[in-house]
C-alpha cells in the first residue's frame, strides 16, 4: 500500500485553510489548487461555474473521487446605521457556532477588512438578562463589528464594503496530539487528504487499474457541487466529514463508510465493494448513516440524471459546521481505504 504521509497531508490542510473560499468565492483558492496540481504535473480542467476535474491516468470507465474546497460562511446583508454589518449565512452556519469569530470581509473590488462576529447588544456586565435569555440571530441580534473606526453606513460604504460582499470565518488551526481542530475540517482536511494520494501516486510511479479523476468542488456547501461530471465517469466517491454524535459510530480516529445520508442510501454494490476493500486491507472503518441534515456531492450528481454508482467515506469529525475536530488516525484510515481501492 502506498504509505501515507502525515506531515505532508496536515500541511497541505493548512495551506489549504490560508486561503479564504466561502461559497461562491472561489476564484483565488482555485488558483491555489491549479498551481499545486501543476508542480505535482497532473493535467487538469476547470469548470467555469468555480471546480478543477485533475486527470489522475488509468484507462478504462472511470472513477471521481470528489472533495469540496469551497466553505460555510458569511454574506453582508446590509449595512447597519451604526457602522456594523448586518450578515446572513452562506450554507449551514449558525449563530450560536460564529459568535466571536474574528473574520475577513471580502470586498467586490478586492479589498480585505477584518472584523469579529458580535451580539448586540454584547456586553453581560451591562445586558446580562437579555444575552442570557434571548438567542442569537443573524437578522436582529447579531452583527459584525469592524476593525475600523466607522460609525454609521456612510463610512462603511466609503471603504469600500457594500451588500453582497463574502465574509469568511478565520480557521484558527491547531493541531495537538494528533488531532486537528480548526473551522473547515468540512471539507479542506478531506481535499488535503486526495491531495496527499495524488502526490504519492506521481512519486512512486503507480499504475492505475482503472481511469481516475480527482474533483475539487466548490459549491457543496449549498448543493450543486458536481453536477458536471466528466463523460466516461461511471463511479463516484465523496471524501467528506463523517460527524459523530450520539446515535453516531463514526469516531474521530477511524473511517466512516455513508450507507444513507438526508437524501438517499448510497450504491448498494459500490459500497460493499470499498467495505470488503476495507476488510481486506485492515483498515480500522465502521459503517453509519447521516440524519436528518447531511449530504455529499454526491447527491447532486445522481439528481442530475449521471448514470453512476456512488459512495462516500470519510474520517470522523466532531462539532460539524462549527470549530471542528478530527484526528491524524482518521485521514490514514481513509486515505488507506482509497488506496487500497485504486489497488484492487
Amino acid at each position: 500500500m502506498i504509505a501515507f504521509d502525515a506531515k505532508y497531508c496536515i500541511e497541505t490542510f493548512e495551506k489549504l485553510l490560508a486561503v479564504d473560499s466561502t461559497t461562491g468565492f472561489y476564484e483565488e483558492s482555485q488558483r491555489q489548487l491549479c498551481a499545486m496540481l501543476d508542480e505535482m504535473g497532473y493535467p487538469y480542467k476547470t469548470v467555469r461555474k468555480g471546480g478543477v476535474i485533475a486527470d489522475l491516468g488509468g484507462e478504462g470507465d472511470a472513477l471521481c473521487i470528489t472533495a469540496h474546497l469551497d466553505d460555510i460562511g458569511l454574506m453582508v446583508r446590509r449595512l447597519n446605521a451604526d457602522g456594523t454589518l448586518n450578515v446572513c449565512p452562506v450554507g449551514g452556519l449558525y449563530p450560536f457556532y460564529c459568535m466571536m469569530e474574528n473574520v475577513r470581509v471580502h470586498t467586490r473590488d478586492g479589498k480585505v477588512y477584518t472584523g469579529s462576529v458580535c451580539r448586540t447588544p454584547n456586553s453581560v456586565h451591562v445586558t446580562e438578562e437579555e444575552l442570557r435569555v434571548t438567542p442569537p440571530d443573524f437578522r436582529s441580534n447579531v452583527c459584525v463589528v469592524l476593525d475600523e473606526d466607522v460609525h454609521s453606513a456612510a463610512e462603511v460604504r466609503a471603504l469600500g464594503i457594500e451588500t453582497g460582499d463574502s465574509i469568511a470565518l478565520m480557521p484558527r488551526f491547531v493541531y495537538a496530539n494528533g488531532y486537528l481542530k480548526s473551522h473547515f475540517v468540512d471539507d479542506k482536511a478531506c481535499a488535503a487528504l486526495l491531495l496527499t494520494l495524488m502526490k504519492a501516486l506521481k512519486e512512486t510511479d503507480a499504475v492505475l487499474k482503472r481511469k481516475v479523476y480527482a474533483y475539487f468542488a466548490y459549491y457543496e456547501e449549498i448543493g450543486h457541487g458536481t453536477t458536471v461530471l466528466p463523460e466516461d465517469v461511471t463511479d463516484m466517491i465523496a471524501v467528506d466529514i463523517a460527524p459523530t454524535g450520539p446515535d453516531q459510530n463514526s469516531d474521530e480516529r477511524k473511517a466512516s463508510l455513508f450507507a444513507k445520508d438526508s437524501r438517499f442510501p448510497y450504491h448498494w454494490g459500490l459500497t460493499n465493494e470499498l467495505r470488503q476493500t476495507a476488510i481486506d486491507a485492515g483498515v480500522d472503518f465502521v459503517m453509519d448513516i447521516f440524519t436528518p441534515h447531511y449530504g455529499t456531492d454526491c447527491d447532486p450528481s445522481v439528481v442530475a440524471g449521471y448514470d453512476i454508482r456512488h459512495a462516500a467515506i470519510g474520517p470522523g469529525t466532531a462539532n460539524s459546521h462549527g470549530y471542528e475536530r478530527t484526528h491524524i488516525d482518521g485521514l490514514r484510515a481513509c486515505y488507506e481505504l482509497l488506496a487500497a481501492y485504486l489497488e484492487r
